[in-house]
């Protein structure tokens, strides 16, 4: 398949169904490939039968767990989109779908109202300067006040969110008030729907706004390069109307698609740096089909049989089979063997893939997430801006049921991490466990379930392990010799050095003051390289040392017995006893917390939360009869909380967390993590 060829480049729409779940954007994916004719029929959730859900886990929670890739043709322009798992554990499925396209659609459930992951995902649109467009589903569901929506959309969003069209006849239908000035809708005036549209969109072309005053209204025809403008700047948000279920309006939508959203050249060009560190240049993609490759790997699968696949948005250029394309600063390329575009899970091999086009590779082993494709040696330091992902706090630890397995477990784990970049997997050697870190419980569970399911590798686990870090809170010193005669050549080397507290989240700096050669220079590494056991492994409760500034500023050495190993081991307890007289302190990661739960629940829920150390920060309306809580409260705290929240919402409660900041335990805490790693070490 090859771009449309009346438009080519102009004739390709890119969007990404995101929002909460059950706001049925699977569903509207479905509706879309029908009225499109890709697809006979929808597919059923509750048979697992749609395009998108594709997995058997899906199937069996009749909700989605991973981006799913289409495609469309539809009034001869091509249409890319990405249907995007709405519960917030999932995020690092959702968030980089935003990374491909032009728009974002925030997809809404009528009846629920405007949720917390709607507001989330704005906001990450936002920040990323995508064109954004909400569709209100569900229309047709019985009792829905879609004014009162319509209103709470305004009232969360701005007023710069307005319909392009009003459902009509009980919302069977829907009417366009962009083209349209007259006609029905079941609330609001249509005329004075178009009136507003036209009066938002003119206001960013002054000479329109003169031609406005003085004609009273304009041909909305003539207004696309004012409105593609009012996208841009997040002056219009339209919002549409739909019932994926019925079909309503689903044909409406496909044209608003075609007719008024962005192509690859109209949209803001996404934030692609050249260079590494401080020293990175923003640079654009220019989306012409003749410039040098630049494309985007914003997701990979891992699949036990086809193999790993990346998913990459054209930026610039032309992929074609048989492309010769580098991987980031690789030095050796790949060669393009077979180009696919994704209908779900079935690959539909095309010819080419130009700037706006959403295509995949199979068996590159060398493909990671977030890779930029080129064809050009000297493109090899571009990379996209990073996407601000909500971090993975919430562990397991997990060993193999089968003794020896351990390096296949470690191997499957790495193919999962691979596929979702809010997991996380480390080994912490003072414990000997395999930790996994996520945004959630279900998030943990899909993982485990995973393991089995596919890889059929079953697993023990351990209750959550809580993500403690240690740091000091005063400047101290620290000295150590380290002697060792055994027979023959020995091993020396003694080094003095000062710690000092850095303000929280800098990390670690290491500074060598050494003056006189005391230290060999050669030896100042492996030094560092003491400090840094130290950094990993922890000092007083076997968690990881952060914000700490190590300097190193004498010490002295032998000509026939110094080692790097003697420096090594003299660095680590140098640092060791430094720590000891620095006032060293455990710090416990802090979440920020929703809490989405019945009006009557409110009060056990704060007095629930204060009582963990956590503290409320406010409340806000939620849907009908429901609250949103938000707060701060420490992780450790929430061990089992979905369960206490189920006793008391009668399991109509439900949280996200995401990590805030790191802070000092209470004393007690701390003596007791102190006390249980003396017990590990002497064990």
């Amino acid at each position: 398949m090859s771009s449309p060829e009346a438009g080519g480049i102009a004739a390709i729409r890119t969007l990404a169904l995101v929002g909460p779940a059950a706001a049925g954007k699977t569903s509207l994916a479905e509706a879309l490939l029908v009225k499109a004719g890709v697809i006979g029929a929808a597919g059923s959730l509750d048979r697992g039968t749609t395009v998108s859900d594709n997995d058997p886990l899906e199937r069996r929670m009749q909700h989605s767990l991973n981006a799913a890739v289409m495609h469309l043709t539809y009034a001869d322009t091509r249409i890319h989109f990405i249907d995007t798992p709405g519960a917030p554990d999932f995020l690092g499925q959702s968030l980089p779908a935003l990374e491909a396209v032009e728009t974002a659609a925030i997809v809404i459930n009528a009846a629920a109202g405007v949720e917390s992951t709607a507001v989330r995902m704005m906001e990450y649109a936002a920040s990323r300067q995508l064109d954004r467009i909400i569709i209100v589903n569900r229309i047709d569901a019985q009792g829905v006040d879609l004014a009162g929506v319509l209103a709470q959309i305004q009232a969360t969003f701005g007023k710069e969110c307005l319909p392009l069209n009003l459902p009509d006849a009980d919302g069977t239908q829907v009417v366009d008030c962009f083209f349209n000035r007259s006609g029905h809708s079941d609330f609001g005036s249509v005329d004075a729907a178009h009136r507003a549209l036209v009066e938002q969109v003119v206001e960013v072309d002054a000479d329109f706004v003169d031609r406005y005053l003085n004609d009273g209204d304009i041909d909305a025809t003539e207004l696309h390069a004012p409105l593609e403008q009012a996208l841009r700047e997040g002056h219009l948000i339209p919002v549409c109307f739909v019932s994926a279920r019925t079909g309503a309006g689903v044909a409406e939508l496909l044209d608003v698609i075609v007719r008024l959203l962005p192509n690859p050249a109209e949209a803001n060009a996404p934030d692609f740096l050249r260079g590494e560190g401080a020293d990175a240049q923003p640079m654009h993609a220019d989306p012409v089909a003749d410039k040098h490759v630049l494309a985007h790997v914003f997701k990979v699968t891992v699949d036990p049989y086809v193999g790993r696949m990346g998913v990459f948005r054209v930026h610039q250029g032309t992929v074609t089979k048989d492309s010769q394309l580098y991987i980031g600063d690789g030095r050796k390329p790949f060669k393009v063997g077979h180009l696919f575009m994704l209908q779900g899970k079935n690959l539909v091999e095309v010819a080419t893939a130009v700037p706006g086009d959403i295509a995949a590779v199979a068996k590159v082993d060398e493909i990671h997430f977030d890779a930029v494709l080129h064809d050009a040696a000297e493109d090899d330091h571009i990379h996209l801006k990073p996407l601000d992902f909500p971090v993975p706090v919430h562990g397991l630890a997990i060993s193999p049921k089968r003794h020896g397995d351990e390096q296949r477990m470690w191997e499957i784990l790495t193919k999962l991490v691979d596929e979702d970049p809010c997991l996380k997997v480390e080994h912490v050697a003072t414990t000997n466990e395999t930790v996994v870190y996520g945004l959630g419980e279900l998030h943990l569970r899909i993982l485990l379930e995973r393991l089995r399911d596919v890889y059929k590798f079953e697993v023990d686990t351990a209750p959550p392990r809580i993500a403690y870090r240690e740091t000091v809170t005063a400047p101290a010193e620290g000295h150590h010799r380290h002697k060792k005669q055994t027979g023959g050549a020995g091993q020396f080397g003694e080094v003095y050095l000062r710690v000092e507290p850095l303000p929280r989240g800098a990390g670690f700096e290491f500074v060598d003051q050494v003056k006189g050669g005391v230290i060999p220079s050669q030896y100042i590494p492996a030094v560092e390289k003491g400090v840094r056991e130290v950094l990993a492994q922890g000092a007083i409760a076997g968690y990881p040392v952060v914000d700490v500034k190590v300097t190193v500023y004498d010490g002295k050495h032998h000509s026939v017995d110094s080692k790097e190993i003697a420096f090594v081991t003299a660095g680590r307890k140098a640092f060791m006893a430094a720590i000891r007289e620095a006032r060293p302190i455990v710090l416990e990661p802090v979440v920020h917390i929703e809490i989405a739960a019945p009006d009557s629940a409110m009060g056990d829920i704060t007095g629930d939360l204060s009582s963990k150390r956590g503290l409320v920060s406010g409340t806000a309306n939620g849907a009908a009869g429901s609250m949103l809580v938000r707060g701060q409260v420490p992780m450790s705290e929430l061990t089992g909380y979905q369960s206490r929240l189920n006793a008391m919402t009668a399991g109509q409660g439900r949280y996200s967390i995401e990590l805030s900041h790191y802070d000092a335990v209470p004393p007690n805490v701390q003596l007791q993590l102190i006390g249980e790693y003396k017990v590990r070490d002497e064990d």
